[in-house]
């Protein structure tokens, strides 16, 4: 009965007037489990003048359910990034609609309400940054994995799952409920719903399709040992073994040439593995070639985490 369920105790950021901003769960479990509440530290005089205070919540939530509260939804971001769940195993539908808009800052959470004054009372005292104005909080504000490396903390969204090993480049992008299951280099995007093999380099610039936004439902899963070239993006899975050329984007609909001839769409091909797309450079054709035994292996040295 409890192999779908997850529990936690956290401590919620609560506005006086917006509510619920946030809330961090230290030690998040799958299951249902008595735990110790953490401590709740005294309001600052900063806190104050952002008219916040700490609360403990404790909340225990259906997997299989879409969330229905800010603690709830949280939850399910820090059992994605405390690697208890793997992306795309657990409901987080609506979970744009549960979470609020909250002014991120040096400070901590704010609330888009009234945030100049704020400010104002603020600058008297000293300086505030804000980050972001966003739904989702940096992963490293709440969350740091064992065994990876982020170049810049802006770009790893709460909610993402990274697997020991992974290294995200200065200029890569991981989206909440998506990540990587292995030893993988981030030079792109992942896009919320997308799963990186194990040992698979994502270029400088590469974009993989997510389901936010235009209406897809395609799930996109990337193999073992694969490369995705520089500025490439795709829209269909890879199996293992795959290369994607740099600049080429590959869509479900995208016309592909097989060796035999033939022409497919891409989705036909989809999950495949051993394939090399490319563009050919004199009749713009793109193709899809056998890659045969060959796979492709990480610079041990360079990725090395």
């Amino acid at each position: 009965m409890n192999s779908r369920q997850a529990s936690g105790m956290g401590v919620a950021t609560v506005h006086r007037s917006a509510g619920i901003l946030d809330c961090w769960f230290p030690s998040p479990q799958l299951g249902v489990s008595a735990q110790e509440p953490p401590p709740v530290g005294p309001v600052s005089p900063l806190q104050k003048l952002i008219g916040v205070h700490h609360e403990v919540a404790q909340v225990t939530i259906d997997l299989d359910q879409p969330p229905t509260s800010v603690v709830d939804a949280y939850l399910r971001l820090h059992l994605l990034s405390h690697r208890l769940c793997q992306p795309r195993t657990i409901n987080v539908e609506g979970i744009f609609t549960v979470l609020p808009n909250v002014v991120w800052t040096s400070a901590g959470p704010c609330a888009v309400q009234g945030f100049e004054e704020v400010r104002a009372h603020v600058r008297g005292t000293g300086h505030l940054t804000v980050f972001s104005v966003d739904k989702f909080p940096r992963m490293v504000d709440y969350v740091v994995p064992s065994g990876v490396r982020i170049g810049d903390a802006d770009r790893v969204r709460l909610g993402a799952y990274l697997a020991e090993g992974t290294t995200i480049m200065h200029e890569g992008f991981v989206n909440f409920n998506a990540g990587t299951l292995g030893t993988s280099m981030i030079e792109g995007r992942v896009s919320a719903g997308v799963i990186v093999g194990d040992g698979t380099d994502v270029g400088g610039g590469a974009s993989i399709m997510g389901t936010l936004s235009g209406g897809g439902s395609q799930m996109v899963t990337i193999g073992e040992r694969c490369l995705l070239g520089a500025q490439c993006g795709l829209g269909i899975s890879l199996g293992d073994d795959c290369i994607v050329e740099a600049g080429l984007y590959l869509t479900a609909g995208t016309k592909v040439k097989l060796p035999d001839g033939s022409i497919t769409k891409a989705l036909d091909l989809s999950g495949q593995s051993g394939w090399l797309y490319l563009r050919d450079s004199l009749t713009g054709e793109v193709k899809a070639l056998p890659r045969g035994e060959r796979t492709v292996s990480l610079n041990e040295e360079l990725h090395r985490n």
